[in-house]
Protein backbone atom coordinates (compact mmCIF):
# COMPACT_ATOMS: atom_id res chain seq x y z
CA UNK A 1 0.00 0.00 0.00
CA UNK A 2 2.85 2.44 0.71
CA UNK A 3 3.99 2.23 -2.94
CA UNK A 4 0.70 3.67 -4.25
CA UNK A 5 1.27 7.25 -2.97
CA UNK A 6 4.81 7.17 -4.41
CA UNK A 7 3.48 5.95 -7.75
CA UNK A 8 0.81 8.68 -7.82
CA UNK A 9 3.37 11.36 -6.92
CA UNK A 10 5.67 10.19 -9.73
CA UNK A 11 2.79 10.11 -12.21
CA UNK A 12 1.80 13.70 -11.41
CA UNK A 13 5.34 15.13 -11.53
CA UNK A 14 5.77 17.58 -14.41
CA UNK A 15 7.81 16.29 -17.34
CA UNK A 16 11.37 17.44 -17.75
CA UNK A 17 13.32 18.44 -20.82
CA UNK A 18 17.02 17.68 -20.58
CA UNK A 19 18.91 20.21 -22.69
CA UNK A 20 22.48 20.15 -23.90
CA UNK A 21 24.07 23.17 -25.56
CA UNK A 22 26.92 22.69 -28.02
CA UNK A 23 29.02 25.16 -29.98
CA UNK A 24 29.44 27.88 -27.35
CA UNK A 25 32.31 30.15 -28.38
CA UNK A 26 33.25 30.77 -24.75
CA UNK A 27 32.08 30.19 -21.17
CA UNK A 28 31.38 33.86 -20.42
CA UNK A 29 28.01 35.06 -19.14
CA UNK A 30 24.85 33.02 -19.17
CA UNK A 31 22.43 31.17 -21.38
CA UNK A 32 18.93 32.65 -21.38
CA UNK A 33 16.40 29.89 -22.01
CA UNK A 34 12.74 30.12 -22.94
CA UNK A 35 10.36 27.15 -23.22
CA UNK A 36 6.95 27.96 -24.70
CA UNK A 37 3.85 26.32 -26.16
CA UNK A 38 2.69 29.59 -27.77
CA UNK A 39 3.56 29.87 -31.50
CA UNK A 40 2.76 33.61 -31.46
CA UNK A 41 5.26 34.21 -28.63
CA UNK A 42 8.16 32.32 -30.24
CA UNK A 43 11.08 33.00 -30.15
CA UNK A 44 10.63 36.12 -27.98
CA UNK A 45 8.77 34.61 -25.05
CA UNK A 46 8.37 37.90 -23.22
CA UNK A 47 4.75 38.05 -24.41
CA UNK A 48 3.93 34.60 -23.01
CA UNK A 49 3.24 34.65 -19.28
CA UNK A 50 2.95 30.84 -19.27
CA UNK A 51 6.42 30.30 -20.74
CA UNK A 52 9.28 28.96 -18.64
CA UNK A 53 12.33 31.23 -18.39
CA UNK A 54 15.61 30.19 -16.84
CA UNK A 55 19.19 31.43 -16.91
CA UNK A 56 22.06 28.95 -16.82
CA UNK A 57 25.73 29.86 -16.38
CA UNK A 58 27.41 29.41 -19.75
CA UNK A 59 30.04 27.25 -18.04
CA UNK A 60 27.24 24.85 -16.94
CA UNK A 61 25.29 24.80 -20.23
CA UNK A 62 26.54 21.45 -21.51
CA UNK A 63 23.66 19.74 -19.68
CA UNK A 64 20.76 21.17 -17.69
CA UNK A 65 17.08 20.42 -17.08
CA UNK A 66 13.90 22.45 -17.62
CA UNK A 67 10.61 21.48 -15.98
CA UNK A 68 7.78 21.71 -18.49
CA UNK A 69 4.44 22.80 -17.02
CA UNK A 70 2.84 19.65 -18.45
CA UNK A 71 2.60 17.56 -21.60
CA UNK A 72 2.28 19.49 -24.85
CA UNK A 73 4.06 20.81 -27.93
CA UNK A 74 6.92 23.11 -26.98
CA UNK A 75 9.77 25.04 -28.57
CA UNK A 76 12.95 26.32 -26.94
CA UNK A 77 14.87 29.48 -27.79
CA UNK A 78 18.26 30.22 -26.20
CA UNK A 79 20.57 33.23 -26.21
CA UNK A 80 24.23 33.22 -25.16
CA UNK A 81 24.13 36.40 -23.09
CA UNK A 82 27.90 36.81 -22.92
CA UNK A 83 27.85 40.10 -21.00
CA UNK A 84 25.05 38.95 -18.64
CA UNK A 85 22.81 41.97 -19.29
CA UNK A 86 19.70 39.72 -19.64
CA UNK A 87 19.06 40.50 -23.32
CA UNK A 88 20.38 39.75 -26.79
CA UNK A 89 22.68 42.53 -27.95
CA UNK A 90 22.35 43.61 -31.57
CA UNK A 91 24.68 45.26 -34.10
CA UNK A 92 22.38 46.99 -36.59
CA UNK A 93 20.05 44.09 -37.45
CA UNK A 94 22.39 41.22 -36.59
CA UNK A 95 22.72 39.56 -33.19
CA UNK A 96 26.10 40.13 -31.52
CA UNK A 97 25.53 37.17 -29.23
CA UNK A 98 24.85 33.53 -30.00
CA UNK A 99 21.44 31.94 -30.24
CA UNK A 100 19.87 28.55 -30.85
CA UNK A 101 16.58 26.71 -31.08
CA UNK A 102 15.22 23.28 -30.28
CA UNK A 103 15.49 20.83 -33.20
CA UNK A 104 18.22 23.07 -34.73
CA UNK A 105 16.11 24.25 -37.69
CA UNK A 106 17.72 25.75 -40.78
CA UNK A 107 17.74 29.53 -40.63
CA UNK A 108 16.74 31.90 -43.38
CA UNK A 109 16.06 35.57 -42.97
CA UNK A 110 15.03 35.93 -39.34
CA UNK A 111 14.25 33.38 -36.66
CA UNK A 112 12.57 30.06 -37.41
CA UNK A 113 8.85 29.50 -37.05
CA UNK A 114 7.51 27.68 -33.99
CA UNK A 115 6.58 24.65 -36.12
CA UNK A 116 10.18 24.03 -37.25
CA UNK A 117 11.52 24.21 -33.68
CA UNK A 118 8.66 22.46 -31.87
CA UNK A 119 8.73 19.02 -30.28
CA UNK A 120 6.27 16.97 -28.24
CA UNK A 121 6.68 16.53 -24.50
CA UNK A 122 4.66 13.59 -23.25
CA UNK A 123 7.15 12.56 -20.58
CA UNK A 124 10.79 13.26 -19.93
CA UNK A 125 12.57 14.16 -23.17
CA UNK A 126 15.89 15.52 -24.44
CA UNK A 127 16.94 18.32 -26.81
CA UNK A 128 20.42 19.14 -28.08
CA UNK A 129 20.79 22.74 -29.24
CA UNK A 130 23.67 23.90 -31.42
CA UNK A 131 24.60 27.58 -30.96
CA UNK A 132 24.92 29.92 -33.94
CA UNK A 133 26.88 33.17 -34.05
CA UNK A 134 26.47 35.83 -36.75
CA UNK A 135 29.33 38.14 -35.68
Amino acid sequence: MAALPLLLAAASAPPTVEVSITGLRNAKGQILVCLTTNPKAFPDCSKDEASVHIAVKAADAADFTIRAPGPGTYAIAVVHDENANNKMDMALFLPREGFGFSRNPALGMGPPKFKSASFVVAGDTRQSIRMKYML
